[in-house]
């Protein structure tokens, strides 16, 4: 059976980068691997062994263009009000809380955040299928 071990996205700073994550969701800087004209760097926590991978192009620039592909990438968390209080006071600019309930039974309850490159995560309470 496969085993999910880390997701992927590009990054245009890396220093900014580390330190929105680390501010975010305590991600530390598991690895880094350095090439010529990209550098590889692993994020992680203890709360599980699934990892945030860097990558930053070191000929690129610009901003990266997002595209209309994109979805989330999303991190769950016991207390989910006292979460969003400690993203606006550590001004990481969270959006409003949601408590999803479609047919009138939260489903869910979570925050959508923006990382410095404009990727979307999604901040879940801890529950049901959201574990």
């Amino acid at each position: 059976m496969a085993k999910a071990i880390h997701s992927m996205i590009r990054v245009l700073d890396e220093a900014r980068s580390i330190a929105f994550y680390d501010t975010a969701f305590g991600l530390k800087l598991a690895d880094r691997l350095d090439f010529p004209s990209f550098t590889l760097v692993y994020l992680s926590n203890p709360e599980t062994e699934f990892e945030l991978e860097l990558t930053i192009n070191k000929d690129q620039t610009e901003s990266y263009d997002l595209g209309n592909g994109y979805g989330h990438f999303a991190v769950s968390v016991d207390d989910l009000d006292a979460e969003h209080a400690r993203f606006e006071q550590a001004g990481l600019n969270p959006r409003k809380l949601v408590e999803f309930a479609p047919a009138g039974e939260v489903v869910a309850r979570f925050f959508f955040v923006a990382d410095p490159d404009g990727y979307e995560i999604e901040v879940l309470e801890r529950g049901g299928r959201f574990k």
